[in-house]
C-alpha cells in the first residue's frame, strides 16, 4: 500500500485489520472470508486491499507495532520525568497489546515494516530505561538489555491477568514496582 488510500478505502483496511485482529485471534486459522464478513466487507474487497492471508497478517503486524509505537510516542518519554513516563509508557503499552494480541504475538517477517518497529520499540525502551538508571531509579550497573528484557517480561505477565477488566494503569504500577523494586519492601517503608 505505496500510495495514500481514499477516506472510504481507508475505512474499510481499518475494519478489515480490526476484525482480522479479532478473528484471527479466536482462529487463528480462520480464512480471509471469514475476516471479510467479520468486518463487513466483501471477500473481494479484502483480496483487493491484500494480495494474500501472509499480506494481511504481515499488514496487521505493521499497523499494531505503529500503534504501539504511538502509544509510547504519546507518554512523551523523552521529556516527562523518567519513572512518570515509564508508568505512563507501561500503561499504554498494556492498552495497546492487550487490543492486538494476535498481531503483537506473532514473529514478524524479518526486514519487514513490523520487524524495524519492533527495533525501534526495543531502542526507545532502553532510551528510557537510560534516562531511569541517570535519574538513580535503576542501580547504576545495571545491564539496559537485561532490564528491558525483564521488563518486557512482566508486561507479558500482567497481560495474562486472570482479573476481569484489569486496570491498565493499576497493572502498569505493579509492573513499574515489580522492576524497580522487586518483591522486596520499597525503600523507605517500615
Amino acid at each position: 500500500m505505496g500510495r495514500a488510500l481514499r477516506a472510504d478505502a481507508e475505512r474499510s483496511v481499518r475494519a478489515i485489520l480490526e476484525a482480522a485482529e479479532l478473528v484471527l485471534a479466536a482462529d487463528p486459522n480462520a480464512s480471509m472470508e471469514q475476516i471479510a464478513e467479520a468486518a463487513g466487507v466483501a471477500r473481494t474487497t479484502v483480496h483487493r486491499r491484500f494480495a494474500s492471508r501472509q499480506a494481511l497478517i504481515e499488514a496487521l503486524a505493521e499497523s499494531a507495532v505503529r500503534q504501539l509505537n504511538q502509544a509510547i510516542e504519546d507518554a512523551r518519554p523523552d521529556t516527562t520525568p523518567p519513572l512518570i513516563a515509564l508508568h505512563r509508557v507501561t500503561a499504554n503499552v498494556l492498552r495497546i497489546k492487550g487490543a492486538w494480541s494476535y498481531a503483537l504475538g506473532r514473529p514478524t517477517e524479518e526486514g519487514g515494516g513490523a520487524a524495524a518497529g519492533w527495533d525501534q520499540l526495543g531502542a526507545r525502551c532502553v532510551e528510557l530505561l537510560g534516562r531511569a538508571k541517570a535519574e538513580g531509579l535503576l542501580d547504576p550497573a545495571a545491564d539496559l538489555e537485561w532490564v528491558r528484557r525483564v521488563y518486557y517480561a512482566l508486561i507479558g505477565e500482567a497481560l495474562h491477568d486472570e482479573r476481569p477488566d484489569p486496570d491498565p494503569d493499576a497493572l502498569a504500577t505493579l509492573v513499574v514496582d515489580t522492576l524497580l523494586y522487586g518483591a522486596g519492601r520499597r525503600p523507605g517503608t517500615v
